[in-house]
């Protein structure tokens, strides 16, 4: 029998889990405090101690860099940049994206599962970057892979029969709670492949072309949404408290 978490049975546009709106209240008094609170050399500090920097880990002596933090902020940076913004259009923008895609997932998983994941993806995305360019300075901030990583595991179970993308007309009010896609299903399902393909696309052309209008300050960590997204992708069945379908 499945596990199923309390939802309500009408479903408004705006009637998002309380961890949803926690989640997008903390990440906006986290960078209202950086802007309007913190002097420059306090805000300096906090993106030393608090972003992902991946000489921090690959060369951690090569700049006479006292990093904050030590051993075990190498650690915690890891999650902590998924807290932190380059500015209020690219908080706006993750908190949309989060709205939309980590909403049917907060209601599939529960708050625990879902913090917890989201937190897998931060750390997937951390890692992607490190992998792929070790020996950049410039500090990785932004939610968008553990965004990525949740919407990877909503179209786990979305584009399921009866879930809200599945085809066949109107979605059932238990679509959130549908026995997911395996990944051979997944590849199988057009729909799927679309959605997949116009991912991909979007991030590489914003990743290595050009930065969207609002974000300045930062390029976009394509490498980090990708190492968010496959994460999500791959490790959503540990979390998912939905039994599958019987084979």
């Amino acid at each position: 029998m499945s596990e199923r978490f309390p939802r309500t049975t009408r479903e408004p546009v705006f009637n998002l889990p309380p961890v949803i709106i926690a989640s997008v209240v903390l990440l906006g008094v986290i960078h209202a405090i950086r802007v309007w609170l913190l002097t420059p050399d306090q805000e300096g500090w906090v993106i030393a101690a608090f972003s992902f920097v991946p000489v921090r880990i690959t060369f951690p002596a090569a700049y006479d860099f006292d990093w904050p933090g030590g051993i075990a902020g190498d650690v915690w940076t890891f999650f902590t940049y998924a807290f932190l913004h380059a500015d209020w259009m690219h908080f706006g923008i993750n908190a949309l994206w989060l709205a939309a895609f980590g909403t049917p997932l907060a209601r599939r998983f529960g708050p625990q599962r879902f913090i917890g994941f989201s937190l897998l993806g931060a750390a997937g995305g951390a890692a992607a970057h490190l992998a792929l360019d070790p020996h950049s300075m410039a500090p990785l901030v932004g939610a968008s892979a553990a965004i990525a990583a949740q919407m990877a595991a909503a179209a786990r179970f979305a584009f399921s029969p009866g879930g809200r993308l599945g085809g066949g007309g109107a979605f059932s009010a238990d679509a959130d709670h549908r026995p997911a896609l395996t990944i051979p299903e997944m590849i199988r399902n057009s729909r799927v492949l679309m959605f997949l393909g116009v991912w991909f696309v979007f991030n590489l052309l914003f990743g290595l072309l050009f930065t969207p209008p609002g974000i300045q300050s930062s390029q976009i960590a394509w490498d980090a949404h990708l190492g968010g997204f496959i994460v999500g992708l791959l490790f959503f069945p540990i979390f998912d408290p939905v039994a599958r379908r019987a084979t």
